[in-house]
């Protein structure tokens, strides 16, 4: 790695700059292994010192250090392990999640607009960078439609265990009788790409349209129609992008989310190439959930896939998702990926 940090100092070293990306995310890579292994061996050599030290001579207080310091050696440990779960070609990538509510109307459309505020949360609570790409709010309440940026080491890594359909069980605050209602809503996951990456995209493939970009209770953003709606012809992917004020830009914003939906694609049709059997398309209803959120008549969070059942619904709803994240990848490994 000396090496290859070395070369970046070589004005030749930028002269091919798609050849230098590459190896400026192989260096990303190989810190993101180095630095905690070589943190961990220099923790577990300091220990090793102290209670060679405790031997010779015991002390309380040296003793509890020693036990702090195995605790953070613990503690290292299982994010390295976890770290190994994370090899897929994409997992150290950023990531884009897009929400969309099922059926239902006003109900399920509250819930896909908790859903993206438990994401938000979740990356805050790792000092991820969060951006709103893409927000198309309800009539009544919540949001139609979602898509988020979520910026952050192995945010896709973590992320794709959250692509599916999710359930919400809890008495309706929309409905006078105060009768349980259940609702669902999909969440679908890709990495962030970058210009390393090719996807096959011809101007004539694309439709576009213009329109204003809308703020909560319909307010204009702006008077002039700078959001951006791109259309895939041959594959019908849609993607939208209202973030600024300028169309140029979400149009380039617009253009880099149509590059990923496609590239993720492509991923998903080689992955069912390789497991016909699963060809049955889920939808937005049930039988199809990955995980299920129940706020009545008692509270738990069930994963369905890793049968993880955890009771503080509200903490997980407030971003605490690494245990269920964690569950997922330690069942799944590289075939999550």
């Amino acid at each position: 790695m000396n090496d290859l940090e070395s070369r970046q100092g070589d004005p030749a070293f930028w002269a091919d700059s798609e050849r230098a990306r590459e190896l400026v995310q192989e260096i990303k890579t190989l810190k993101a292994w180095i630095t905690p292994h070589s943190d961990l061996s220099a923790r577990v050599d300091d220990a090793a010192g102290m209670l060679e030290l405790l031997e010779v001579e015991p002390d309380a207080a040296m003793e509890a250090d020693i036990g702090v310091e195995l605790d953070k050696i613990a503690a290292g440990l299982d994010k390295l392990e976890l770290q190994t779960m994370l090899q897929g070609p994409d997992d150290q990538r950023d990531a884009l999640l897009t929400i969309h509510p099922g059926a239902g109307g006003t109900e399920s459309q509250d819930w896909a607009q908790m859903l993206m505020r438990m994401y938000v949360r979740w990356a805050e609570r790792k000092g991820f960078a969060v951006s709103v790409l893409d927000l198309m709010e309800g009539e009544e309440a919540g949001i139609k439609s979602a898509t988020i940026e979520i910026k952050g080491q192995y945010a896709y890594g973590f992320l794709k265990a959250e692509k599916g359909v999710h359930r919400l069980v809890r008495i309706s605050p929309y409905d006078s009788q105060a009768r349980r209602h259940t609702s669902f809503a999909s969440v679908f996951v890709y990495p962030d790409i970058d210009d390393t990456i090719v996807v096959d995209l011809r101007d004539e493939d694309i439709k576009m349209d213009v329109y204003r970009a809308s703020g909560a209770g319909g307010q204009h953003i702006n008077k002039t129609s700078s959001a951006v709606r791109l259309t895939h012809i041959p594959t019908g992917t849609v993607v939208a992008c209202q973030q600024e004020r300028s169309q140029h830009k979400n149009k380039d914003t617009a253009m880099k989310m149509l590059r990923a939906a496609l590239y993720a694609l492509k991923l998903e049709e080689q992955e069912a190439a390789k497991a016909m059997l699963e060809a049955t398309k889920s939808d937005n209803s049930w039988g199809n959930q990955i995980r299920s959120y129940v706020f009545q008549p008692y509270t738990m969070v069930n994963d369905h896939r890793t049968e993880l059942k955890l009771s503080d619904v509200h903490e997980v709803m407030d971003g605490d998702l690494d245990e269920l994240i964690e569950a997922f990848l330690k069942r799944n490994g590289e075939s999550a990926a």
